[in-house]
């Protein structure tokens, strides 16, 4: 056991140059501790409790110049908007008759359509019947004449 005292840095890294190779030589590397900047003092928000009677509590009316381009936007009233719903309504109710139109249109041409399919339908009946009669009847006089 030596007497010597113990330290309690550990031992630096030691670093060969080629231009100096004595262990003599060596140099600690030290790096800095970094210090975070202290944040400025704020002061306090106080408190966000309002009494309801206040006349701090909900939207402020601005006060506007005339000459303010906020001042001279157009505004719609109650009436205005109660027009462009009743004008909506009216074009709805336009847009919905003309497709109900078109419906009834299209329904009446499915009906004209199905009435000439069956009148067709018929016909080609009635054709197919008729050859047919046609067929039988010449069979019985060809062989009728085939006999005699």
């Amino acid at each position: 056991m030596s007497s010597e005292p113990t330290s309690t840095k550990p031992n630096p890294p030691e670093r060969s140059d080629s231009s100096s190779s004595s262990s003599a030589e060596t140099q600690e590397i030290h790096s800095p501790v970094p210090i975070r900047p202290r944040l400025p003092n704020r002061k306090s928000s106080g408190t966000l409790i309002v009494p309801r009677d206040s006349s701090q509590v909900g939207p402020l009316e601005p006060e506007l110049e005339p000459d303010d381009v906020r001042a001279m936007s157009p505004r719609r009233t109650s009436e205005d908007i109660e027009v462009m719903g009743r004008e909506a309504r009216e074009e709805l109710h336009k847009h919905a008759r003309a497709l109900q139109d078109s419906l009834l249109m299209i329904f009446n041409r499915i009906e004209a359509v199905r009435e000439e399919h069956d009148k067709l339908d018929n016909h080609n009946k009635f054709l197919q019947k008729y050859i047919g009669d046609l067929m039988s009847t010449s069979k019985i006089t060809s062989t009728t004449r085939g006999r005699k």
